[in-house]
């Protein structure tokens, strides 16, 4: 696991980013990517792909540890076909989150589809779950953290597996330490 422990179970998280546009996008999809690596998802499927978007991923993930990866994907059909697990599709038009939770919570493996502007409407047929955080326009972004942190909870602080650096949390300022190794008193 690529983070301090949690009290809620073991999930098998995947992002699955459809209708990115690599010239107008990559500020929003780098913040998916952000928010489900720092949420606990294990990696982000990013369709069409973004070379540079997936290179500035990974030297976050250098940085700070873990072992999150952006992987571009030209067929995102092909990919919801080959997923482990159940489908679920955050959109503001499907049932509520609060309803959806239960049935969440009783599968261990979920691609979880963030579309764009324009979802094909073909994808609420291939979900398993058709999910709404909220039934007014909002940022994908909140959308799955929310979904994210009601299904894996918050996460605990403490350093990545491979982090250079460390935040201490304090009540004001800023303070980056090198993580301990291990061996070390």
């Amino acid at each position: 696991m690529p983070r301090a422990p949690r009290s809620a179970p073991r999930r098998r998280i995947e992002v699955l980013r459809i209708g990115h546009r690599p010239g107008r996008d990559p500020r929003l999809s780098t913040h998916l990517a952000l928010a489900a690596r720092a949420l606990g998802a294990e990696r982000m499927y990013l369709s069409p792909p973004d070379p540079e978007l997936s290179q500035r991923v990974a030297e976050i993930v250098r940085r700070w540890g873990g072992s999150f990866e952006v992987i571009g994907v030209e067929d995102w059909r092909a990919r919801l076909a080959a997923a482990r697990g159940h489908v679920a599709h955050l959109t503001m038009y499907g049932e509520p989150l609060d309803r959806a939770l239960p049935r969440l919570k009783r599968t261990r493996s979920w691609l979880v589809v963030v579309g764009g502007a324009k979802v094909p409407s073909e994808l609420f047929a291939m979900a398993d779950l058709n999910v709404a955080v909220g039934h007014q326009p909002h940022s994908e972004v909140a959308a799955l953290a929310i979904l994210l942190d009601r299904l894996l909870g918050t996460p605990g602080p403490g350093p990545w597996p491979g982090a250079e650096q460390v935040i201490v949390p304090q009540p004001r300022g800023k303070k980056l330490v090198a993580p301990p190794r291990a061996g070390s008193p």
